[in-house]
Parts: structure tokens; sequence; C-alpha cells
């Protein structure tokens, strides 16, 4: 039975640099250069999972090994039965995120294959906002924002791909010490307009973790995992 440790991101990651060994493979005929390529794909690989059991790590390393499209495309097949998925939240836990927001709208849970997610994350047209809900910590954390539409495409601070974009800004938690009462700072960042296909792209999540930290801390809106 296959006991899933990948997250999203990371298969994400091993993805991206297994595209790379493949196109290496296609363009450079320097045996040496060749050599360095794989190894370095490899140790990036297994890099990621410093605790993994040998077996893992065996099944990991086999990306050295590859030659052709169609050994890349069998790797990244094998490496899906292992992948783990979001874990399980509901409706219920979603609203308990975001208590402020009676008429939250939230996406059907049921139509979204959780090994492909890394946040859950929906805009609402109506009102112009985004929400995000990410396990950190052991705690689900909400994060609820204003989104703008940019209409252009730049690189999105989560996932560093060039999409197309909207400004999120989110209104700050955290207040200094000696604060005035009416103190207000907002966080924004520009992030892809479509959550799923930054999902599909993210291969990193410290610039997620670091943005929710800069709004909510580790505190704020959570719900146990």
């Amino acid at each position: 039975m296959c006991e899933p440790f990948i997250r999203n991101h990371q298969y994400n990651f091993i993805k991206k640099q297994a595209g790379i060994l493949e196109q290496a493979l296609r363009t450079i005929a320097d045996p040496k250069v060749l050599e360095s390529v794989r190894s370095g794909t490899e140790a990036k690989i297994v890099g990621l999972f410093p605790n993994a059991e040998d077996a893992r790590k065996q099944m990991l390393e086999e990306v050295s090994a590859l030659k052709t499209a169609e050994d890349f495309q069998k790797y990244m097949r094998t490496l899906e039965p292992y992948m783990a998925e979001f874990p399980q939240i509901t409706k219920n836990q979603i609203q308990k995120l975001f208590p402020k927001n009676k008429k939250l709208k939230i996406p059907d849970l049921t139509m979204i294959d959780h090994r492909y997610v890394t946040y859950l994350g929906w805009n609402d047209a109506a009102t112009n906002k985004l929400f995000i809900v990410y396990p950190l910590n052991g705690q689900f954390i909400g994060l609820e924002g204003r989104f703008t539409p940019t209409n252009k495409k730049s690189f999105c601070f989560l996932c560093n791909r060039y999409e197309e974009l909207a400004l999120f800004s989110a209104v700050s938690k955290k207040r200094p010490a000696n604060a005035s009462p009416d103190y207000y700072k907002a966080v924004g960042n520009y992030l892809c307009m479509n959550s799923h296909e930054c999902n599909k792209n993210l291969t990193d999540t410290s610039a997620l973790e670091k943005f929710i930290e800069s709004v909510i801390g580790l505190t704020g809106y959570s719900y146990p995992v």
C-alpha cells in the first residue's frame, strides 16, 4: 500500500527538475556536463525529503537513470500514488475561519482533486475579495483580502510563473506594541488570477507562509487540521 508523503508543491518541484534534466538530455552532448545535471537533479529532489526512508529515496533517485520522454512520463506517474491530499476540511470549518463574512461563498469541495492543492483559493466577484485557506503548523489559516485584477501578465509572488495577475491586499492583524487605536496597515502582493493554475505551478510554500505571517502572524483566524 502506498503511503502518501509528497505534497502538491513538492510534486511540482520534482516535475520541474525532471523537465530540466529531460531538456538537458536533448540539448547537451558533453557526458561530463550531463552527469553533473543528473546528479544535481537527483540531489535536489531527494533533498526535499531529508527524513525519507530508504525505499522512498531509491524511488526518487530513479530520476537520474531516465533517458527518454516516455521514461520521464512514467516516472511522474509512478509518484502520483504517493501524493498527499490537502487535509480534509468542511464548509463549516471554512466558515469559522471567516466569522465576520456571514454570506461567504465557498467552492464545491467535492469537485476539487485535493492531491493537486497546496492552498485553497477562490475569489468572490461580487465583493472583489479573495479567500485563501492554508494548513500551517497543524492549523488551518484563513486569509481574506481585496482582489483587484491588473489585466496584465507578470510574475506571481507565490508560484513565480508568468501569468495573469491580480493585486491581493489584506489588512494586517499585527499591531506594534504602542499602536494607536486607529492603527491601520494593509499588506499586498501580486498573485495569479487563477488559484488552480497557481497550485499547478507552485514549487515552494515559503512566500505564502511569509505573507500569512506578515498579515496575521501565526495566530489570527485558525482551525485545527
